[in-house]
């Protein structure tokens, strides 16, 4: 990971743009008035899930950085040491690293692991114990072993780094890829018979693993996780999000669960809205990354004293990052795997009846303390005062201190002046003085427009692709779209689905992923589909293609074909119009110093572009 990458892996691009901007939520995205011109109708939106903002006014987009760049009128490098400082990200580590003492091969990093949870795969069919913990004590299914990529690790020591050794990985790659230990005999596996549970990005590349003990031995963890990595970070990583991304944003909410086992039971049982942190250490980066999906976060954790104290903390958290938190119940006190043993329906009901997460919380210390003893309402407000400060809203702060009031049977006044001498960290926000932007010219933003728009149609509708046999990259003043235009009309059938736009259009430049190798013992199929790493002709355009999905979802996903169908043409007859427009010009100034045999040559061009315009203009 760069310096670059870790910065926005850290930061929210609403909240960075948030400084500069009143965003209000808009769905999945953001929306505020274009801090680019005068408007009074919001047309700026900014996108959590793409990472990517746009301004339907002026016609300009990109990254949080780009935004930065705009606003503050500083160069790339500036502006990276500006974010990195908000971030929290010390740059010194990348310069050191630039300067010679460079950091793990990511790419390298993801190959071993992939490699690794394949060799767990293969161990996993060949061992009767893990097959019996799997299919028998946890009733999964074969199909749902091979979705999840659950593996086995031998018992022996060093058998995964024999195994990497003959796909020419080095010991130094192994333990930065955290599967491996220094023992005194020398290297030697990190993980040993235990079941492997591959730790999968949202992109579904395998960054780490947590081993599970199949039998329980008091004198060893139950669960051990990879350490961290440059790859994996507890306190980022969501497990399961890679496969139940496309359910949060249809069902519009998410569970949050303690361990992996619940969610793959869940996912088993047709609940795939489902993810977990490493057990209930929730932090904000997590409740970021949900909130790229979805608004509505509910927390099923345990109803002990772990399980408040991480309400406790995430209540706050949820308030900053703007996100609705509350908390699923589990009745008698089971987890969501043991349930869904009883029950799938059971489970599927109560996670449609969540409670708000600080009514939850006062309802479990009511029972706890004795609110009706000088003791227990001091105690009681001890804990809720200083969640209730930390949040964002003063209706909702003023809501809940009426709530406490009543509750303990006091005044206002008593609970306001404690909840005034209850501190808590304040953010230092990120705003400076800004500089005028780039003044805007109203012909030419209008034309980048009609040409964006454009490729955005045929972009995400195949069946539009007919209107780009008459285009050419001259016709396009961007060398984005024209690379653009290139790949389309080489590629006319590619589908691309608008939830993943980059990666799909990745994986049909690259040929698609990898195959499955086939085990022996249980008739499962080992392996999954490695995703492939960008190649180098997309990765220039990836931001602009992103933008261009925003772009499509925000003007034209309620449309009917025919209506899409019109607005294609119509873009299209435009930009010709427009061409040939240019073109006469520039053609009728050569006119004016040309000699005969040059003039017919000029003038056969002409006939040419009004034959073009004329064609355009009748289909």
């Amino acid at each position: 990971m760069d310096a670059k990458d870790e910065v926005k892996s850290r930061l929210s691009i609403e909240d960075v743009i948030g400084e500069y901007v009143t965003l209000k939520r808009a769905g999945r995205n953001w929306k505020g008035l274009s801090p680019f011109s005068a408007e009074k109708t919001p047309s700026f939106v900014v996108s959590p899930e793409k990472q990517i903002w746009h301004d339907f006014s002026s016609n300009r987009g990109g990254d949080m950085f780009s935004f930065v760049m705009e606003m503050e009128g500083l160069d790339f490098k500036a502006t990276l040491d500006l974010l990195a400082r908000k971030a929290g990200v010390d740059m010194e580590k990348y310069r050191a690293q630039s300067g010679g003492q460079r950091g793990p091969n990511k790419e390298r990093l993801y190959a071993l692991l992939d490699a690794s949870a394949h060799f767990y795969q293969v161990q996993f069919s060949k061992n009767q114990p893990a097959l019996e913990y799997v299919f028998k004590k946890r009733q999964f299914t074969k199909e749902t072993a091979l979705e999840w990529r659950l593996g086995y690790s031998p018992n022996t020591g060093d058998a995964l780094v024999r195994y990497l050794a003959t796909k020419k990985f080095t010991p130094e790659e192994m333990q930065s890829a955290g599967v491996t230990a220094q023992r005194y005999s020398g290297t030697a596996d990190m993980f040993r018979g235990r079941l492997m549970i591959p730790l999968q990005d949202a992109q579904g590349r395998v960054i780490g693993f947590t081993a599970r003990l199949l039998e329980d031995n008091p004198e060893a963890p139950k669960y051990i996780n990879t350490p961290a990595t440059a790859l994996y970070d507890k306190s980022r990583h969501v497990y399961g999000l890679h496969l139940a991304k496309e359910s949060i944003r249809k069902g519009k909410y998410v569970v949050l669960a303690e361990g992996n086992l619940d969610v793959i039971a869940s996912h088993q049982a047709g609940v795939r809205q489902v993810v977990a942190t490493a057990g209930t250490a929730l932090t904000e980066p997590h409740l970021k990354a949900l909130s790229r999906f979805t608004g509505d976060i509910r927390l099923c954790f345990d109803a002990d004293k772990a399980g408040m104290n991480a309400t406790e903390r995430a209540i706050p958290i949820a308030s900053k990052v703007k996100v609705s938190l509350s908390v699923i119940s589990i009745p008698s006190g089971k987890d969501p795997d043991e349930l869904i043993k009883q029950d799938p329906e059971i489970w599927k009901d109560i996670i449609e009846k969540p409670q708000y997460a600080l009514d939850w919380l006062m309802e479990r210390y009511e029972q706890l303390l004795d609110i009706t003893s000088a003791q227990g309402k001091r105690e009681f407000s001890d804990v809720l005062l200083p969640v209730i400060k930390a949040l964002a809203d003063p209706v909702e702060q003023d809501h809940y201190l009426r709530a406490i009031a009543e509750r303990i049977d006091i005044s206002m006044e008593a609970l306001t002046t404690k909840l005034s001498q209850t501190t808590r960290e304040e953010i230092k926000p990120l705003k400076r003085q800004k500089t005028a932007p780039r003044p805007i010219d109203r012909q030419t933003v209008e034309y980048s427009k009609a040409q964006d728009h454009f490729l955005a149609l045929v972009l995400l509708q195949p069946k539009l692709r007919d209107v780009l046999a008459p285009m050419t990259k001259a016709m396009f003043s961007r060398d984005e779209a024209r690379q653009l235009l290139v790949y389309l009309q080489k590629n006319p059938e590619v589908v691309i689905p608008g939830s993943d736009v980059v990666s799909s259009l990745s994986r049909d430049l690259v040929g698609g992923a990898a195959g499955r190798d086939p085990s022996t013992s249980v008739g499962m199929t080992v392996g999954a589909p490695r995703p492939s790493s960008e190649p180098a002709s997309l990765s220039k355009i990836a931001e602009y293609v992103t933008i261009l999905t925003l772009q499509y979802e925000e003007l034209y996903s309620g449309l009917e074909f025919t209506e899409l169908r019109y607005e294609a043409t119509r873009l299209q007859t435009r930009l010709v119009e427009q061409f040939v427009k240019t073109q006469k010009q520039n053609l009728a100034a050569e006119l004016r110093d040309a000699d005969e045999t040059a003039s017919q040559t000029l003038l056969t061009e002409v006939k040419r572009l009004d034959a073009l315009l004329n064609q355009v203009k009748s289909t």
